[in-house]
């Protein structure tokens, strides 16, 4: 399932790089929002392995969708709208460059590694 391809990476890489540098080295406010983060990452873990299990047709399937869809909206909103002025406001950005660099790179791994699996099946 290419969402759960591209939710995975996206968590791997804010949890692997950008909440851990968030969690050292950025202020308490900052901090929260980021544990809120990981809290929202892993429902969305939850909801994709649950999904994983379940046909499309299923009703099951089109309501956990939904909610998904909702869950993910509002973590990328708090993103934006919370998270990432505050980054913006901490640190420099050289440091900012530097992190979307790795994230890239990252990713970019990941997937790989996510497509040879893929056509290991």
């Amino acid at each position: 399932m290419k969402i759960k391809q591209e939710l995975d990476a996206h968590a791997h890489i804010e949890e692997s790089i950008f909440y851990p540098y968030c969690l050292k080295n950025g202020d308490e406010e900052l901090q929260k929002i980021v544990f809120e983060g990981i809290e929202e990452h892993k429902q969305v873990k939850l909801f994709l392995a649950e999904m994983n299990d379940e046909s499309g047709n299923q009703p099951e399937f089109k309501a956990k969708m939904t909610v998904l869809i909702e869950d993910v909206e509002h973590h990328v909103q708090e993103e934006e709208g919370e998270m990432f002025e505050m980054v913006e406001d901490q640190f420099d950005e050289e440091t900012l460059n530097r992190l979307g660099a790795q994230m890239r790179a990252e990713k970019d791994r990941f997937m790989s590694q996510l497509s040879r699996a893929a056509s290991a099946q």
